[in-house]
């Protein structure tokens, strides 16, 4: 098992960025800079909480004056880019959200957003001024840079994971939906990623709002097409009827199970925790007109409260003519992740199509 991802903040990394402060800023002291940061208690912090005491222990070392410390941060962000230096627009956040700061500090986030990301640091501006940040996210839509752009888009995300919850945007996405009306047809894969996720994000708290926005927006344009597609994500996989018609997917009576008993199997049907097992589908599309088929399989996995909860998987997303007979085969590996931890018990596993359930069968999941 690889290192965890906290592990790049190490001494070695904050003496190499010190010594990149003190090109040009003489007085900035590195060995007190990386006392201050690795303490006893360094050891326990994750990653954003050692991202934090980064920042708070640049601040400490820098001019006290914003401005006079961010000019520094300004002379050598050409060579600190990457993952790693979030604590760039981190320290905007921190110590930027003054009024007198405002105009200095939206340079900076826009400045640092293509070496870093600055959708983390927007949010809380954005939960103090709502209207004013949304007014600065609308110019940083029609930006030349992509990385801003996608900012304009990322950084109102109303459930942006690993980010503060927005929610005003929950209980009422219109102007996001303004900013997204901007970047619907933009040229960049990486924008429309981030114009679709946030429209995914919207269709859980207001699927009628996204619906129909999906209806205003498909054929406008290739690139719009993609972002609506991906944006209704969420309502595809919950088959919401509207949303299934909308996308040309058959009426799920239009696609059966084989009757006999390998229409979907797991081998084996008994393993344990870290193993993985081989998922066998065999499905007939009844026969006629040419019918758009998603496939998927729901795991309902079980939780530590003895509770399941269904997670799904795409097999196949595809238009077949009538008649065809559909199969194939899955691994599915049962390794815990930061994301998910397994636990001994009976999983269900069903197969789907079109988001109907047409078949499952089981497997008991053992402990190691």
């Amino acid at each position: 098992m690889g290192e965890p991802l906290k592990a790049m903040y190490n001494e070695q990394f904050l003496r190499s960025f010190g010594e990149k402060v003190r090109t040009v800023y003489e007085a900035f002291h590195t060995e007190g800079f990386i006392a201050a940061a690795i303490d006893d208690t360094w050891d326990g912090l994750e990653l954003k909480a050692r991202m934090r005491r980064i920042t708070q222990t640049l601040g400490a070392h820098l001019p006290e004056r914003y401005e006079e410390a961010l000019n520094i941060l300004f002379a050598i962000d050409e060579t600190c880019v990457g993952f790693p230096y979030l604590f760039f627009p981190d320290f905007v956040e921190v110590y930027g959200q003054a009024e007198e700061h405002w105009a200095l500090s939206m340079k900076a986030l826009e400045r640092f957003t293509p070496k870093s990301s600055a959708e983390f640091a927007v949010r809380p501006f954005l939960l103090r001024e709502p209207q004013k940040m949304m007014a600065q996210m609308e110019v940083w839509s029609k930006s030349p840079n992509e990385h801003v752009r996608r900012l304009a888009s990322e950084g109102c995300r109303p459930r942006l994971p690993w980010g503060q919850a927005l929610p005003m945007f929950k209980r009422d996405p219109a102007p996001v939906l303004r900013v997204l009306e901007l970047l619907k047809a933009d040229p960049s894969l990486y924008v429309r990623k981030s114009v679709a996720n946030n429209l995914n994000d919207i269709a859980k708290d207001h699927p009628s709002v996204v619906l129909d926005t999906a209806r205003r927006w498909r054929g406008v344009d290739p690139n719009t097409d993609w972002i609506v597609r991906h944006g209704c994500r969420t309502l595809i996989r919950k088959a919401d009827p509207e949303v299934m018609t909308l996308f040309g997917y058959a009426e799920a009576t239009e696609s059966e199970a084989l009757t006999s008993s390998e229409a979907f199997t797991a081998e084996p049907s008994v393993l344990s925790i870290g193993g993985a097992c081989e998922l066998r589908y065999e499905l007939r599309i009844r026969e006629g007109e040419p019918a758009h088929v998603r496939i998927e399989y729901g795991i309902d996995f079980v939780k530590a409260s003895g509770r399941s909860s269904r997670k799904s998987f795409l097999l196949s997303d595809k238009t077949v003519p009538g008649g065809t007979s559909l199969n194939g085969t899955r691994t599915h590996r049962w390794s815990d992740l930061t994301t998910r931890r397994h636990y001994p018990g009976e999983h269900r596993i069903a197969l789907l199509v079109n988001g109907r359930e047409v078949a499952f069968t089981i497997i008991q999941l053992e402990g190691n």
